[in-house]
């Protein structure tokens, strides 16, 4: 099992943590950070600028299929971001505690 560090972006707070504390509790994730960010990107043909809400989400790989399903399902925007990056080393119990938040 991997664990995985999953990203997507918000348009505000309130959207963030409600996205946050659904995923929390539906054992999606084991913790949800958010994190203020201002983001320059390309949309429409038009160089946009906007302060977004980063939640950065802690699960395992058996768990993403589900967690990508749902972000995309609640999600604001037309397309989200929502991409994973592997943990390649953990702390052993922190990495078994995110395992047993997220298990069945």
């Amino acid at each position: 099992m991997t664990l995985l560090a999953v990203f997507t972006t918000l348009p505000n707070a309130e959207s963030a943590r409600e996205l946050a504390q659904m995923l929390v509790e539906r054992g999606l994730v084991a913790c949800a950070q958010i994190d203020v960010v201002d983001s320059i990107y390309r949309w429409d043909g038009a160089i946009q600028h906007d302060q977004e809400h980063r939640l950065m989400l802690k699960t395992t790989s058996e768990r993403y299929p589900a967690l990508e399903a749902t972000i995309c399902e609640h999600h604001p925007y037309e397309l989200p971001a929502v991409y994973a990056v592997p943990v390649s080393q953990a702390l052993p119990p922190y990495a078994e505690w995110v395992t047993a938040q997220t298990g069945p």
